[in-house]
């Protein structure tokens, strides 16, 4: 008799201490990490930004960002990596945190919960590991988007990981990186974040003739093609998005390095 009652309370413990552990990590991942948007981009980040709007660019200490209300993420994410900022330091992995800095109210992280894409980052965490600071901004909602894992996990990083191999050659770059957000190919989540089609980065660094960049629009899907097949010009990614991404460079520059893809420039 006694173990016929002794099953459902069990039953019930386990539930009421998984519901308890649920609330906990969510009370941890609503927790402020950083503060943001108090120090103004240097000149030099400035002058890459794209076109945007004064009410839905933000300014993080370590990358800016241009916030699309309607899909719940950034147009753009852009910051510039430098030789210097590839020593890493030991950091601990955060909790995700809504980005306090986007004044229409950036996307709540739940909506990522059960969706079945990961929270893929846009200004790479491993590219901020030079400092606490710098490695937990990068857990703010309005620099993840929707991605699937084996998207996430393959390609995505294969060219993260190619970009920081350009740093290190090339001492700094520059990098603009989003989901393109025209047709979507799903929402998730009560906000209905958007789920790109496909996920664009643009590279741009300083030469000793001026300026050389290089692009790529990969579509959301896993593969195992080489970075080189998605290389593309940044007319493209422009005519695609509606996006003028070197606004501030001199028209004939601007208009040579966006319509050229110059490979020989970049050593794959």
């Amino acid at each position: 008799m006694q173990r016929k009652y002794t099953y459902p309370l069990l039953m019930m413990l386990a539930i009421a201490a998984i519901y308890v552990g649920e609330q906990y990590l969510e009370k941890r991942e609503q927790q402020t990490l950083v503060n943001t948007g108090r120090t103004i981009k240097t000149d030099r980040l400035d002058f890459y930004l794209p076109s945007s709007s004064e009410s839905t660019t933000v300014h993080h200490n370590y990358y800016s960002l241009d916030y699309n209300e309607e899909a719940e993420q950034a147009s753009w994410v852009a910051y510039t990596l430098s030789k210097e900022q590839l020593n890493t330091i030991e950091v601990s992995r955060p909790y995700f945190d809504i980005d306090a800095a986007v004044s229409t109210g950036a996307a709540d992280w739940r909506n990522y919960k059960n969706s079945g894409y990961d929270r893929g980052h846009l200004c790479a965490a491993g590219d901020r590991k030079f400092s606490t600071q710098a490695y937990n901004e990068t857990f703010l909602t309005s620099n993840i988007s929707p991605q699937l894992h084996d998207f996430n996990s393959g390609i995505w990083n294969r060219l993260e990981n190619q970009v920081r191999n350009w740093v290190h050659n090339y001492n700094e770059v520059t990098i603009i990186s989003a989901g393109v957000l025209t047709n979507p190919i799903d929402k998730i989540g009560e906000e209905q974040v958007y789920v790109p089609s496909s996920f664009y980065k643009i590279l741009i660094r300083k030469t000793n003739a001026g300026y050389t960049c290089l692009a790529f629009l990969i579509p959301h899907q896993a593969t195992n093609k080489n970075l080189i097949e998605f290389v593309v010009s940044v007319d493209k990614i422009e005519a695609i998005t509606g996006i003028d991404f070197f606004p501030k460079l001199e028209d004939n520059l601007e208009n040579a390095i966006e319509k050229n893809t110059n490979l020989k420039a970049w050593s794959f």
